[in-house]
């Protein structure tokens, strides 16, 4: 053979290897990006099986971007059955006037046709709005809650300003029991009020995924909170559903329009001090001693721990803490948040409340 023939030989072999070590390259480079790549694709394909990566799930509750908005409902005898009350998020329950109790109804990103009977806003539900970063509404104020919208620059809408296409009132019932709107109607005011209608901000609650179970907790099936001598809220476990079914005044609590009951997942009771305020008015308006630490209980599937609920201040985010000092973790689902006379004789089945 011939020096040139060599040459191209040689040639050839060296070519065949080039090749034979890009192809190892490249099938290394894809096993490497198979393995470690951040953009592996939602099907991964192993031993000619298709296996589906598995996302990471997240609450359901208080998702998204959508704003929340906070409802002052009606919660006189005469007000009930409420609409929509099983679709918020979160309801506080707070003492009013002569032993009454009004309802917030915290919504995110709902599309409801018909929420209320609405009333007027008070100044310690502020606090509530304001830690859930929501738009706040109300059907006409007392001057304690003029005066706190005020001075914290809340974005509020009072529906006794507002047209009657927004907030209108219903033949059924008479006033002031009567006064409704609607999800779409609330955002159209705020659109031309300039409000923010997003946000990034988390739930005050830390709902988690995976289901709370409270151990070690007591037995919670019969909840009985007494805010006055004629205004009692009760709860009664459903072990098959795992939620509560509610009751004020003795009366299974339904929606207005469909009667289905009200079911609630998460029952929180936090024990405040109120006392009537000597404002001139002769009219019993109430204020609660919500900013600190407070005693309670959480509630859910059945069994009830105690807790602390610490509010630092009016603007500040209450945290739900165990006696052990964590942050509680409660369960993908809606939440009752029951702000009770701390001197209410509150029963748990089986557990009285006597520290009063």
């Amino acid at each position: 053979m011939d020096i040139k023939s060599q040459k191209g030989g040689l040639k050839i072999l060296i070519g065949i290897l080039i090749v034979l070590i890009l192809a190892a390259g490249v099938l290394l480079a894809m096993k490497y990006f198979q393995e470690n790549g951040t953009e592996k694709t939602s099907n991964e394909n192993v031993d000619g099986m298709e296996i589906k990566k598995e996302e990471e799930k997240k609450p359901v509750t208080f998702s998204g971007t959508d704003r929340p908005i906070a409802v002052m409902i009606d919660n006189h005898k005469n007000a009930m059955p409420q609409a929509n009350l099983q679709e918020a998020e979160i309801v506080y329950e707070i003492i009013v006037e002569y032993g009454e109790t009004r309802l917030m109804a915290i919504y995110k990103g709902d599309d409801l046709d018909k929420i209320g009977p609405i009333r007027s806003a008070r100044h310690y539900f502020v606090d509530y709005a304001l830690e859930n970063d929501a738009i706040y509404v109300h059907f006409g104020e007392s001057p304690q809650a003029e005066e706190a919208i005020d001075k914290y620059f809340v974005q509020d809408i009072n529906g006794i300003n507002e047209s009657e296409d927004y907030f209108w009132r219903t033949d059924d019932r008479y006033a002031p029991h009567n006064v409704v709107t609607d999800t779409k109607s609330i955002l159209e005011i705020a659109k031309e009020k300039g409000y923010r209608t997003t946000s990034d901000e988390e739930s005050v609650l830390n709902y988690v995924v995976d289901e709370v179970n409270l151990e070690n907790g007591q037995s919670a099936e019969n909840i009985v909170i007494p805010y006055s001598d004629y205004n009692t809220v009760s709860y009664e476990y459903d072990s098959e559903n795992k939620n509560y079914i509610r009751y004020s005044r003795d009366e299974k609590q339904v929606d207005w329009d469909t009667e289905e009951p009200v079911t609630v997942k998460n029952i929180i009771i936090a024990k405040v001090e109120n006392s009537t305020l000597n404002d001139g008015s002769d009219k019993d308006r109430q204020t609660i001693d919500n900013i600190g630490t407070l005693e309670g209980y959480y509630i859910t599937n059945g069994k009830a721990i105690p807790i602390t609920c610490e509010k630092e201040s009016v603007t500040s985010k209450t945290v739900y803490k165990d006696l052990n000092g964590n942050e509680i973790k409660v369960n993908d689902g809606n939440t009752f948040i029951q702000m009770c006379p701390e001197d209410a004789d509150i029963t748990i089945e089986g557990i009285e409340d006597t520290s009063n």
